[in-house]
Order: C-alpha cells, then sequence, then structure tokens
C-alpha cells in the first residue's frame, strides 16, 4: 500500500528524524543514528522529514553525510521558518531569510534538490503569499520539487494555494489531537493536499511504556506538556491504558492501532512517527498495510477525542505561535 506527496508514491508511514537529535529523551550518538538511518531504508521507509531547527542542522547535516550514497531511495523534506538565537528563538519566514535558509539545508543535506521544503511555523509579521511566492521561485530553479506547510490553518492553506499548488500540510494529528479534523483534513482533500501527521502515536505517550513523564530526562520537550502533567496526565493515562486493551483485542501493538486508526481517517493522509529506537522503527512500519475495522476506530474515537482528553497540546506562549484551529 502507499500514498502520494506530489504525485510521489511514498510508504503511508514516514519517518520523522527529529529525535535522533533534540528534543525527545537523549539523542543517539551519530554512528547509532547513522545506523537506523539505513535500517530505515531497508525496511522500506522512504519518506525522511528534517528541519533546521532539530539540532540547530545536525539532523540535516547527519542524514545528508549518512545518506549521500543512498539519496534516490527516499523522498526528503525539510523545513525553514524557525531561527535559533542564542537561547531564544524566532520565526522569520520574510523572502531573503528563505533564500539564504534553503542554500544551507541544501548544504547541509549534501544535495542538490530537497522533495519537499515546509514553512515550519506562519510567521504572522509577512504575507503567507509572500512566503509562498519565494518557495514557488524555488521549485523554477529546480532546487526543491514541492511546497508544504506546517501547523497552519485551513484559510492559511487556501491562501497559499492561490500563489502555488501545497504538497502537503504538515499537523500534529493522532487519537489525542484531533484539532485538524475542524478544518484542515477537509482543506487538504479539496485542494489536493497530502495531510503529514506528526506525533501520530501522541509524542510517545499511545505506545503504552509511558508511565510517569517527570520521570524523562531534563530537556525532553515532553515535560513542558500540559496533557503530560498533573491531574491532567492521571486522568488520560487512565485513557491510554484502555487504549492499549484495544489494540489487544485488535491484535495489534498500540502504536501500530495509532498509526493505522489515522491512516484510516483519510487516504490522503501520512504519518512521520519518529523514534531513536531500532526496534520502534520496525514496529511502526510492520504493519503500515493494515486498517483497522469501523468499529475499532468507533471504539477509538469514543474513548480518546477532544472532549476527554484533558489539557492543551502547547503551553501558552508556544500556542501563539501555532496557525492551527482550536476547539472553543
Amino acid at each position: 500500500m502507499t500514498r502520494t506527496i506530489a504525485g510521489r508514491a511514498v510508504n503511508p508511514i514516514g519517518l520523522g528524524c527529529m529525535s535522533l537529535s533534540w528534543a525527545y529523551g537523549v539523542p543517539p550518538s551519530e554512528q547509532e543514528g547513522a545506523r537506523l538511518l539505513h535500517r530505515a531504508l531497508d525496511l522500506g521507509y522512504n519518506h525522511l522529514d528534517t528541519a533546521r531547527i532539530y539540532g540547530v542542522g545536525k539532523n540535516e547535516a547527519l542524514i545528508g553525510e549518512t545518506l549521500k550514497g543512498r539519496r534516490n531511495e527516499f523522498f526528503l523534506a525539510s523545513k525553514t521558518g524557525i531561527f535559533v538565537e542564542g537561547d531564544g528563538r524566532r520565526i522569520d519566514c520574510r523572502p531573503e531569510m528563505i533564500r539564504g535558509a534553503l542554500e544551507e539545508s541544501l548544504r547541509l543535506l549534501q544535495t542538490d534538490h530537497i522533495d519537499l521544503y515546509y514553512l515550519h511555523r506562519r510567521d504572522f509579521s509577512t504575507p503567507i503569499e509572500d512566503s509562498v511566492g519565494e518557495l514557488a521561485r524555488a521549485v523554477e530553479a529546480g532546487k526543491i520539487g514541492s511546497i508544504g506547510l506546517s501547523e497552519m490553518s485551513a484559510d492559511t492553506l487556501r491562501k497559499a494555494a492561490a500563489v502555488h499548488p501545497i504538497a502537503a500540510m504538515q499537523t500534529e494529528y493522532s487519537p489525542l489531537t484531533r484539532n485538524p479534523e475542524i478544518a484542515v483534513l477537509d482543506a487538504c482533500r479539496e485542494l489536493g493536499t497530502t495531510f503529514v501527521a506528526f506525533s501520530p502515536v501522541g509524542r510517545g505517550t499511545l505506545c503504552g511504556t509511558l508511565r510517569d513523564p517527570s520521570s524523562l530526562p531534563d530537556g525532553d520537550l515532553r515535560r513542558t506538556l500540559p496533557r503530560l502533567m498533573g491531574d491532567n496526565w492521571v486522568r488520560n493515562l487512565g485513557m491510554i491504558d484502555a487504549f492499549t486493551a484495544i489494540a489487544g483485542t485488535a491484535g495489534v501493538t498500540p502504536a501500530q492501532l495509532a498509526l493505522g486508526w489515522l491512516l484510516a481517517k483519510g487516504d490522503h493522509i501520512v504519518a512521520i512517527p519518529g523514534t531513536s529506537s531500532i526496534a520502534h522503527l520496525e514496529e511502526n512500519i510492520a504493519r503500515s498495510d493494515w486498517l483497522p475495522d469501523g468499529e475499532t476506530v468507533g471504539r477509538v474515537d469514543a474513548l480518546l477525542n477532544e472532549r476527554t482528553v484533558a489539557g492543551p497540546r502547547y503551553p501558552e506562549a508556544m500556542q501563539r505561535s501555532i496557525d492551527t484551529e482550536e476547539f472553543a
């Protein structure tokens, strides 16, 4: 079973590469990260997703150095628009910033062509039409194959698509996070845009193994997420345990159920679970051709949804940088 991005057939399960360099747990060594990337291609992963901010260039460099001899085996996606300066970061999607960032990504990735290049976040001070216009020129120059948006609304998607076709919209989507169901999934289907779901296993919570988020290493992004704190986590953990039971009834692992549930929501959806574990890498793709039946999907929908999950997905300060629709 394959799905398409920008007309290119890809495995419906791709690989989010962020955790090889940043954000979750302790990143693996470069040697371990390289071994995982090679194993991913050997297993059939043919859609790899990275971004400049992941390790402030280290993730792009890891992929470039490791896979430069296998570049024709995978669809490569990267992102720009978030810039780190000291301990802070800013969103900047002005055309001149996009031009410079793209050249640096090409250098780090050791390639002359990125298949899909995203605006990582909405720059509210720069018209989306101007940013997409610059990316359209990069398409014309052959430096990128297609344009994507990340964490943006249906309205922004339509404005962008009026300038140039948008190949992909990437946003968090899982049984725990249902915001794309408000408007973006329908807008993507309408415009022929592939929806790329990041954190499809609930940032690792739906694997059924995370019991105490406070035990995560310092610096782990998940320690800042309201859903994994205090009473919110106590409530959500009970539902996650019930989700694990549904997976057992279906004969799959909890992570496989989360991925199958997501793919069952539309044939224009692909998922990019991230991991630094080869065992989890193998588990995630092992049932990429499996979809749960309607009864199983219904049980998951009734258990985990915008009314039952406790806590917002981001802290307030981070939420202000997000353009996606929110439930009332």
